[in-house]
């Protein structure tokens, strides 16, 4: 009877987020390429104004990491218009706020405003985009802010190294080997002509996708867009081409150290296909069957039951071109790092040869209904979702279809994955150590 009400619940669920979350929206290209989508969304007077470029931290040259963060900072230096300074007292002053971020494969800057701001965060976005004004002061001023960003963020934090020392090692060609903030060095050698190179090429309307959400008149919006960005002209055509890599047939082992830890910690990495595909998709459910929440597998195993670890859990970090599926395991006492793994792989073998339970199932099904509900919950959401599926995936749409592909993975399907791609022959081994004096 009980199985019997929990199926019925889930059902109406699966129900009422179908009627319920529908993103609506209009997408259309400028006659320079530039992809425009607009969302109108009326409960609350407020618009957000984005704009998602095509360039990350793998479109940097060799010995030139973390230009795409870099630039990500020095495009709010000002602009034509905008003087040095002013670019952050200009939204707050009309209520707005903003930010920008920066990823392996594309950089993201948003304003919320006012609904009655709209032309205002649009006329900001043109003028980066059209009158950047980029010269040495402003590299100079933001080398400073950069260092010091790393130095809060990644030298300074446990643990923060882990993601950098994984993919060093699993990737041997493609540039996803490297990090996004990079290395200083390389930006300390970088010239204000690389700058202004890379600004050329990648800052362009045909990388650009402009995003409107919120309190919006359409035909107003077309108008605005059309008169702030369709003068801007079109940049020359971006190849990209990122050398392909080998399978992994043979165990890998590696070490990395950090000074700010204690407790060391093992990670066990498979390299893993794109983000655009189903298997990446089946592998996000495997990630939440293991690791989300205090009753997740590894957790209840190994932190509740047998006392061997303080923390356990999997992450798949897919990405555009591939992803990094990561096993980790922080010990408890004198637990080794060697027998972590080992209890670890005990539960993968079980998901390679036993279907997880209708229960366990049910459950993956409500946790990633609740997350599509999550990440369309705000007008900020939906914008950065609708940019996303667009850049990254080529299907906008996605952000009302892809809960569908989630609702239609089966349980054999989630056991076939774990057996294509979670094998001790195709993976790095990392112990991840305290670094002593």
């Amino acid at each position: 009877m009980k199985k019997s009400i929990l199926t019925l619940a889930s059902a109406l669920l699966v129900a009422f987020y179908s009627n319920a979350q529908k993103v609506d929206f209009q997408e259309y290209d400028l006659d320079n390429g530039m992809h425009v989508i607009l969302h109108k969304d009326t409960a609350a007077p407020v618009v957000v104004t984005s704009v998602m470029y095509h360039v990350g931290a793998k479109d940097e040259q060799p010995g030139r990491t973390g230009m795409a963060h870099f630039f990500e900072h020095l495009l709010f230096e000002g602009t034509k218009n905008i003087g040095k300074g002013e670019w952050f007292k200009l939204v707050s002053s009309n209520g707005g706020k903003n930010n920008a971020n920066t990823t392996d494969d594309r950089t993201y800057y948003y304003e919320i405003f006012p609904s009655n701001k709209l032309e205002l965060g649009l006329w900001m976005e043109s003028e980066r985009l059209l009158h950047p004004i980029i010269g040495q002061a402003g590299v100079d001023t933001q080398n400073e802010v950069v260092k010091e960003e790393k130095r809060l963020r990644v030298d300074n934090q446990p643990y923060s190294r882990f993601l950098e020392f994984v993919k060093e090692n699993i990737f041997k060609k493609h540039p996803y080997m490297g990090t996004t903030i990079g290395k200083m060095a390389d930006l300390d050698a970088a010239t204000l002509a690389e700058f202004l190179a890379f600004n050329k090429k990648f800052y362009v309307p045909n990388n650009a996708t402009l995003v409107v959400a919120g309190d919006i008149d359409i035909d107003i919006a077309k108008k605005m867009i059309k008169a702030y960005f369709g003068p801007i002209p079109r940049g020359a055509a971006i190849e990209k081409n990122f050398p392909q890599e080998d399978p992994i047939t043979e165990a890998m082992t590696a070490k990395g150290y950090d000074p700010n830890i204690q407790i060391p910690a093992i990670m066990a990495a498979y390299r893993t296909p794109s983000m655009k595909t189903r298997d990446s998709r089946i592998l996000d459910m495997i990630s939440s069957y293991l690791s989300t929440g205090k009753s997740s597998v590894l957790y209840k195993k190994l932190v509740d039951n047998k006392k061997m670890a303080i923390q356990a859990g999997a992450i798949n970090a897919s990405q555009e071109d591939y992803g990094t599926y990561i096993l980790y395991g922080l010990p408890q006492g004198e637990t080794k790092l060697e027998d972590l793994i080992k209890e670890i792989d005990e539960e993968i073998a079980i998901m390679q040869t036993e279907l997880i339970s209708d229960r366990s199932y049910q459950k993956l099904q409500n946790q990633f209904e609740n997350n599509y509900v999550n990440s369309n919950s705000s007008v900020e959401g939906v914008a950065n979702s609708l940019a996303r599926y667009h850049v990254l995936y080529g299907d906008t749409n996605l952000i009302n279809s892809e809960i569908d592909i989630y609702r239609s993975i089966t349980r054999e399907e989630i056991q076939a994955v774990a057996k294509k791609y979670l094998n001790p022959n195709q993976r790095l081994i990392l112990e991840y150590l305290p670094k002593t004096k």
